[in-house]
């Protein structure tokens, strides 16, 4: 299938929002609570003539995705994107087109295309900020094989979500990271 019939195949944001089973409350209260700068507006307003879609590989559990598709519904919104959501796990096919690091299926993944479905920018699954601090945590866990690292990998993706959820800086680095790429 080419990006157009991708496109095509996707949700809506009402229907993904819609069909959440998890992290929709927490997802919403990212949206509600973010708002772009006025620099960034105006950025994505001249972008408006561009007519660009995006399609979002993502699935509803996903942490990164709890963080990053709101900001992308708002930046969206302020570029006149039409966004369609795309569910990795359903979708193989065109999730192992977009492999992070030619092997992790890792999402969310946001593919802009043109009017003519015409891959025009890539991003995801997570700002290079963002992917630093995942780092940082996770070198903090001890070794796999030690007795308590399930229990500690546990406590630390909930204090990242945490962190996720009330951070209002984190919301606009990752819209500083998306806008880069489309703008």
């Amino acid at each position: 299938m080419n990006l157009n019939e991708w496109y095509q195949k996707g949700l809506s944001a009402d229907e993904y929002i819609h069909s959440m089973k998890q992290n929709k409350e927490e997802m919403l209260t990212i949206y509600e609570r973010f708002n772009l700068t006025a620099e960034d507006q105006s950025k994505l307003g001249a972008l408006k003539e561009q007519q660009l879609r995006v399609i979002a590989l993502s699935e509803d559990w996903c942490g990164d995705a709890l963080l990053n598709n709101p900001v992308l519904m708002k930046i969206a919104e302020a570029a006149g994107m039409e966004l369609r959501f795309v569910l990795r796990d359903q979708n193989l096919e065109l999730m192992d087109q977009y492999l992070t690091n030619g092997t992790s299926r890792a999402i969310p993944i946001y593919i802009f295309i043109n009017k003519e479905g015409e891959e025009v920018a890539v991003w995801g699954p997570r700002a290079a900020e963002m992917q630093s601090l995942v780092m940082e945590r996770r070198a903090g866990l001890p070794d796999k094989d030690a007795p308590d690292f399930q229990e500690k990998q546990m406590a630390m993706y909930k204090e990242l979500r945490n962190t996720y959820l009330t951070d209002a800086k984190i919301w606009q680095t990752v819209a500083d990271s998306i806008i880069s790429k489309i703008g």
